[in-house]
């Protein structure tokens, strides 16, 4: 199980990266692993407001139909469109082809509320 360091991740199992105030969102490893092969993908139009917490999206697999839960308030600036066609992207690399949006961040402050590599993989193991 992967957990890149520069990333902060959330309790639903998204990750995020963020560089010049714009965060780049997935859902992670452990959730890709836990979902088993993903077939379907919902994700919002580009310039669509999200608030952090609120769910923005879903994916469905051959085990399950989850919620996908926004760890940033922004405006989306871009989504992966790659994605609508082969969503099992995620599976195979869910941490570079498999991003699911970009997000112009309205309140940076926000990534303080996210956890760590080494907090999330704690959190992980707990819940386990």
């Amino acid at each position: 199980m992967e957990f890149p360091k520069d990333l902060k991740y959330t309790r639903e199992h998204e990750w995020v990266f963020t560089e010049d105030g714009v965060a780049t969102v997935g859902i992670t490893d452990f959730a890709q692993d836990s979902l088993g092969d993903i077939v379907f993908l919902e994700l919002p139009e580009e310039d669509a407001e999200i608030k952090q917490s609120d769910i923005f999206g879903v994916v469905e697999s051959v085990k399950a139909v989850s919620d996908i839960y926004a760890p940033v308030s922004g405006k989306i600036h871009e989504v992966n469109k790659d994605l609508a066609d082969q969503p099992e992207v995620i599976n195979e690399d869910p941490y570079e082809e498999g991003w699911l949006i970009k997000v112009k961040m309205s309140h940076e402050e926000e990534l303080n509320d996210l956890l760590s590599a080494e907090e999330y993989e704690v959190f992980i193991r707990e819940e386990a």
